[in-house]
Parts: C-alpha cells; structure tokens; sequence
C-alpha cells in the first residue's frame, strides 16, 4: 500500500526537476556561459518543449507504476505544433515569393560578339566591356549601355511601371528588362552579383532579415514573458496541489459546456493538466512572427512596385515624419538643361535666331550649349558650318557663320563688346530671370537680334507629388547649391514651402541637422547625386532616387527605383501600412496571450486545446501580414480618387 501515492508524486517530482535538467544539462553539454544559456532556453521552443516532454516522462513512469498515462498529450502537443510550423514556412515562404520571383527572371543566355561573329553563351560567362546582341522579344542579360539601335524596353520587372521605356545610343539598360521590337547592341558594364538585379535581391533580403525598433520592445517583452510563463505555470501546478477541493467549483462549472474538463479527475492529474496548459498556450509564436511576416509581405510589394525599403527602422521612422527634404537637381528637375524659349528681336525670325545660336554652340562642349543645339534640332533648325570659333569661358563664344560674326553670351560679355540694342531686350530678359531660366543673349555684326533661354526643367510628377506631400502633412523643403533666384523660381512653380539655396554638400548636413533640432528628429531626405550622400545618411529617413549615383543609393534607407518624385508618397503609404500591420499583430498575439493564460490556470483548457489555439494564433498573424498588400492598393487607391 505504500506504493499507491507514489507514482503521482513521482509524476510531479519529474514535471518539477525537467526545467532544471534542461537548463544545467544544455550548459554542460554545449558548454554555454549563464548569458548564453539564459538567450537561449528563454525563446519560444521552451514553452512548446516543457510542454510535451514531461508529459512524455510521465508517460514512461506508466510501465513501473500504475498510474495516468499523460504520453498520447505529448504526441498530440508535438503533432499539431509540427504542423503549424509547416503551416508557418509554407505561409512565410509564400510571403518570400517577391525574391523567387525576381531570381528566376532574369535570361539565362546572351549573344555577344566574339571576334566578328555572334556566339551565345552564358549569363554567367559575361564580362564587363561585352557587347551583347539584344533582339525583338529578348531579355537583355545583363546591365549595360546601348551602343547602337533603338527600341522600348519592357522594365516592368524593375520599376513597375507598365509603359515602355525607348532606349537608344547611350542609354542604360537594366538586365531582365524585355526588348520590345528594335535590335539593340548592348557594352556590358554589370554583370553578376553587381546587377541591379542581383543588388534588388539583396536589398529585399536585407529588409526582410531587418529590425524594427518595435521589435526590440517585443523582444525584451517575450524574454520577460518566458520566464514569468514558467513562474506562472509551477504556480498552477503547486495551487492545484494545494488547493483542489477549493477549486473544482469551477471545473464544475465549466464542465456544462466544455466536453474536456474532468471535475472527477486526481488531483494530481488536475495539477499536471493545468500546468501543461498554461505552458502551451503561453507559447509566444505569434508574438515572435508579428515582425518578421509583416516586413516580409511589405517588402515584396515594395519591390514590386519599384520601392526598396533597406532597413526595418525606416518602416518605423517614416511614420513619425514631418519635413521632407527635396534636392533639387535632379529630383524635382531632370538635372539635365533643356532649350525652353526663344525670343527674336526686330528683323529676325526664331528659326533664323535659333539656326545662328546652334550653329555656332555646336562647336562648344558646355552643357547649356548642348541644350541649345538639341533643343534647336528637336524644333527641326538646320545646324549650319561655324568657322573661327572662340571661346570666353563661361561667359561665351563667337564665330562665324555664312559671312556673319555671331556673338553669344551674357549681358556683361556683349556690352563690354559693343554690342549695339541690348536696352530692347532687358524686359525679356529680366523676366526669363525671375523665372530661373539661364538667358543668353544673341548678337550678330554687332546688334543684339535675340535672346535663348534653357533651364533645367520640371519633372512631369513633381507638381502632383509635392501637392500629395501638402495632404500627408509634411512640411516640404528644398536645399540646393543652386543660386537662390533659380531656387525660388523652381520653389514657386511647384509649392514647396522653404527654400534653402547656394548649399554646400557638407552644408546639406548642417542643414538636416538644423531641421532635426527644430521638428524633433523626424526629417526625411530626398536625393540622387553623390553630393547627396551624406545628407541623405544624417536624415532619418534617406530617400533615394534610383537613377543616381550608386553611392547615393548605398547611404539610402528607402531606394525609388523609376526615379520619381511621386514614388516618395507611395513608399511612405507601405511603410505606414506595414507598421500598422505589426502594431496589429503585436497587439493580437499579446491579448491572446494574456487572455488564455488565465483560463488555463484554472483548468479550463486542455493541453490539446491550447496548442490547437496556439497554432491558430500564428497561422492568424501570418494571414493578417498577407492582407497588407490589399490595405496598400486600397489607400493608394482612395488617395487617387482624393
């Protein structure tokens, strides 16, 4: 008879000694300092563990002594947390199909020129200086500058943007991107993990594998959570001991609509059940997944739709934004100068005003004489022959064109010159100022005959984009090294708030700075150039536009890859969608939590139950992420409509 109370004893003894053998026994056999060692029990797979395996011994105490065997709750506990990991990789996985997908896009082969004939190798054989042979219906292999020919480029897969893209002679082109109808001779100049492919790749990996600030807190919370689980779970074990007979009212109670409660149950076996329970059910997997599947899920539609988020924190900061810093050139410009207006004095036409200007800045390399020619070839003006060119800098050229001297500069150039008539052109001319066009004047033999303005234009998108900025809230600012008249000018035109001209690259710092102090560290940055860099990492938030320079990209969080303006307002509505999405899943996996522990200490719920919840609670979180995608399209949509 001394026998008897032995086994449910025993029983307890087991369930008590398993935390200490698990924690000392993993010490001595990986050999783990106490900080290690406390890192690594206290995670999600101790609940689940503690759960199963003492019902397990317990089990095994059943072939010495008669007794409860508890050894079908661990198989059962094992079964469906096994399932509901796989249910979980095969969620997540799905939620990583935005990498898949990009990494079976690109061609496998290229033909390339070799010794003056076409040979098709492969993709992986492709050096930089290659030049590829890009046909109709092709994939172009790799990144690189059009040589020679012309066509549209499907580059969907990169920017998300449907429309065709026409690339012709010097032009770049981004490997995977689809040649629609011209043949395309491509120099190779990226090739392996340096495509932009291969670098999209990473950055969404980056992202994924990233942390945000919040996770930080729910990683302290869970390391907390743990042990006050086991601490909670031992309670139970030893109150049931204690004081059963006090609390089988309650059972009683439950057992009217819960077919699983037992009133009648040993009190030992009460004890075990409610311990279990608590343990299972406290399994903080949904907790550890709130993060993880939001960032994953908000990072593929980022990539699909063009937008590269770099970092978790970015997701985070963006929220809290209240300044958006805009460089000019480049960003809300093309960054390149382009023939805006021509105005002809007496006697002269703007055809014979414009054929004179061309002639004679074809000879010349500077930038808005480039713009001059172009724009004059673009409006159909035939560039005739100069001869005795001559060049004063950055003031102007002269030359001779058809018998006639041609003088072309600025105001100060010409009347240092003698140029006769410059007083019937300072209206225009002060006008064209006040609006930041670069003027110059044209004289020939001596009367000025017009004047010839090129500016750096206007982006189509920055207009709409600064005024979707004005609706977010956001206080928009310019900082450029530009002059301020052409700053104000560009700043009128487009509605942005502050301007901040004639800005050194080290004075774009000071300026973030400056901006930090006065909004509380919630400044945003928009750039592309190299200038832009280190700007761009002293923000809280470093925007850059994806056709700059690699290194603007590097110091960026966020990456636009179709260089759009409007592309800033569509990354801020993901990375609001995402965080809202994790506070969503945080809050839902903490409230089950905190819920069901309760329920279980009272008996109320059984360990098959609780792990069947506990999965549930994971598979939810994860589905709740997928949906990010369709709360994204719906606020871009209900924006557009606005």
């Amino acid at each position: 008879m001394f026998w008897q109370p032995v086994p449910g004893y025993l029983a307890i003894v087991a369930l008590l000694a398993f935390p200490v053998v698990f924690m000392f026994g993993g010490a001595a056999t990986h050999k783990t300092s106490w900080r290690s060692l406390k890192n690594r029990t206290f995670n999600m797979d101790v609940l689940i563990s503690m759960g199963s395996l003492p019902p397990y011994l317990i089990g095994m105490v059943g072939f010495v002594y008669p007794m409860t065997s508890f050894i079908e709750m661990a198989a059962t506990i094992m079964t469906f947390h096994l399932v509901g990991r796989y249910l979980e990789a095969k969620a997540k996985g799905k939620a990583s199909e935005a990498i898949r997908r990009l990494l079976t896009l690109g061609a496998k082969t290229a033909r390339v020129e070799r010794q003056g004939e076409e040979v098709e190798i492969s993709v992986s054989d492709l050096v930089p200086g290659d030049i590829m042979v890009v046909r109709p219906g092709d994939k172009v292999p790799t990144d690189g500058d059009v040589v020679e020919g012309e066509s549209h480029l499907d580059e969907s897969i990169a920017t998300g943007e449907p429309v065709p893209v026409y690339k012709t002679a010097g032009d770049t082109v981004i490997g995977a991107t689809i040649n629609k109808e011209g043949r395309l001779r491509v120099k190779a100049t990226r090739v392996g993990g340096d495509t932009f492919l291969a670098q999209v790749v990473k950055l969404i990996d980056e992202a994924q594998g990233s942390r945000v600030p919040i996770q930080e807190f729910a990683d302290r919370m869970t390391g907390r959570f743990v042990p006050l689980v086991l601490v909670i779970s031992l309670g139970s074990l030893v109150v049931w001991l204690l004081a059963a007979d006090s609390l089988r009212p309650v059972l009683e109670w439950g057992a009217a609509f819960l077919p699983w409660v037992d009133p009648n149950a040993a009190t030992p076996v009460l004890a075990i059940l409610a311990a279990v329970a608590v343990l299972v059910i406290a399994c903080p997997c949904a907790l550890g997944l709130a993060t993880p599947t939001a960032l994953m899920v908000g990072s593929g539609v980022g990539a699909e739709r063009g937008i590269l988020i770099r970092s978790g924190e970015a997701i985070q900061s963006f929220k809290d934004i209240k300044v958006m810093v805009l460089d000019k050139t480049g960003t809300i410009t093309r960054g390149e100068p382009e023939l805006t207006e021509a105005v002809a004095g007496e006697g002269v036409t703007e055809e014979e005003l414009l054929e004179l200007a061309a002639t004679v800045e074809n000879a010349s390399e500077h930038p808005i004489a480039r713009a001059i020619v172009d724009g004059a070839k673009a409006r159909g003006i035939t560039i005739g022959q100069v001869t005795g060119f001559r060049s004063a800098g950055a003031r102007g050229v002269s030359g001779n064109v058809t018998g006639d001297h041609v003088l072309i500069g600025n105001h100060l150039l010409l009347e240092e010159s003698g140029v006769k008539g410059l007083d019937t052109l300072d209206g225009p001319l002060k006008d064209l100022e006040s609006r930041g066009r670069t003027a110059v004047i044209v004289a020939r033999n001596g009367e000025a005959c017009g004047i010839v303005a090129v500016a750096d234009t206007l982006k189509d998108e920055s207009i709409e984009a600064i005024r979707a900025m004005h609706a977010h809230g956001l206080h928009v600012v310019m900082i450029t090294g530009d002059n301020e008249r052409s700053a104000l000018a560009v700043a009128r035109e487009v509605g942005i708030d502050e301007v901040r001209a004639g800005v050194l690259p080290e004075g774009k710092v000071d300026a973030i700075r400056e901006l930090q102090k006065a909004y509380g560290n919630h400044v945003a940055m928009v750039g592309d150039g190299i200038n832009d860099a280190p700007a761009l990492k002293q923000a809280n938030v470093g925007i850059a536009i994806g056709a700059g320079a690699d290194v603007a990209i590097e110091a960026a969080d966020v990456t636009l890859v179709r260089g759009e303006l409007s592309g800033v307002v569509d990354a801020m509505v993901l990375s609001r969608a995402t965080f809202r999405k994790i506070v969503e899943n945080l809050l839902w996996a903490s409230g089950y939590n905190a819920a069901a522990i309760p329920i279980a200490a009272m008996g109320l719920l059984h360990p098959m139950i609780g792990v069947v919840a506990m999965t549930a609670s994971s598979l939810s979180v994860i589905g709740n992420s997928m949906l990010l995608k369709r709360r994204y399209d719906g606020e871009r949509k209900k924006e557009s409509q606005a």
